[in-house]
């Protein structure tokens, strides 16, 4: 875990590599809308769609982690040690997503400092599944940043988390049911019942990481002269578990608190308002300077990361 982290914040996942064979998530996704369309019948009652979402998720976690556990085997037990923990590193780096979250986050502030509000719009519409249309420039500053606080725990942490404890297997099955719990866990009338089992596994392997996700962004805080420690870690214990998600809460008021901002709150997803509860008591209006000022916390907080398993590494060897 710790050389996946190293390596994924230095090369990220390489854009040839990319174009020739996708992304591990796209085949995983692939596999998922076959599922979808197989298994999701309009005219099956709701326990019946919920038994099938059940099914499907259970073929998506073995067809993931089963070949995780034999490339970890064969790797590990077969080949010399170094190039086993090398290529095992390499796959495990594959599946996280410190450089490509902070590429598309910044890429939200690029466009609207030097494109205006309708590129700072589609620019975040990649990363948020809410209606781009409806934001103005602080919205869609305050949407980013709130993306990069959740995807913090999401796409770094909890992969990480899993990959520390059981290897290959673990960071591939959590990736399997994150990515089914987004693209099936939805509470639509398609999927509120058929995606059921992913967002509750979702939520449950989550749970752990996204308060480790709080800890991370609060010691950055500590590090960083321009967050306060303190307000992050207040804003947390009061705001995390009035979040509507039971994970998402935790990562987003250690962000608003650290940077004195009001994360969350009312937003609209397509044509349909959700009504949240706001997390900080600090202003509302986020800047681009803001956004930086985020960044800097997240990379600090992966730093933070890489060096305490860097730390465990040491530990276990002595």
């Amino acid at each position: 875990m710790a050389g996946a982290l190293l390596l994924e914040a230095s090369l990220g996942y390489p854009n040839a590599l990319f174009r020739v064979i996708r992304h591990p998530v796209v085949w995983t996704g692939a596999l998922l809308n076959w599922l979808d369309r197989h298994f999701n019948k309009e005219f099956a009652s709701d326990h019946q769609r919920r038994m099938y979402g059940l099914l499907a998720l259970a073929i998506v976690v073995i067809a993931t982690g089963v070949p995780a556990a034999i490339a970890q085997t064969a790797l590990l037990g077969l080949l010399p040690v170094f190039a086993g923990m090398l290529l095992s590193i390499w796959l495990a780096s594959t599946l996280l997503a410190q450089r490509s979250l902070g590429t598309h986050v910044r890429l939200v502030g690029d466009e609207l400092e030097h494109n205006g509000l309708a590129a700072g719009r589609e620019a975040v519409s990649h990363i948020v599944g809410r209606n781009p249309a409806t934001l103005d420039e602080s919205a869609v500053t305050r949407a980013a940043i709130e993306s990069l606080a959740e995807n913090f725990s999401d796409a770094v942490v909890a992969p990480s988390f899993w990959c520390a404890l059981f290897g290959l297997p673990g960071i591939a099955v959590y990736k399997a049911i994150n990515t089914a719990d987004s693209m099936i866990g939805h509470r639509t009338p398609r999927h509120a019942a058929f995606g059921w089992a992913a967002a509750k596994l979702d939520d449950a392997v989550n749970l752990p990481a996204s308060r480790l996700a709080a800890v991370w962004l609060i010691l950055a805080a500590l590090l960083d002269p321009r967050a306060s420690a303190a307000a992050a870690l207040r804003t947390v214990w009061r705001d995390a578990v009035k979040h509507r998600s039971p994970n998402a809460g935790w990562p987003e008021a250690a962000m608003a608190g650290a940077l004195g901002l009001r994360l969350a709150g009312p937003r609209v997803y397509g044509t349909t308002r959700v009504e949240d509860a706001w997390m900080g008591d600090g202003r509302a209006e986020a800047t681009v300077a803001d956004l930086r000022r985020a960044l800097s916390l997240y990379w600090m907080a992966c730093s933070i990361q890489i060096v305490a398993a860097l730390g465990v590494v040491f530990i276990v060897q002595v």
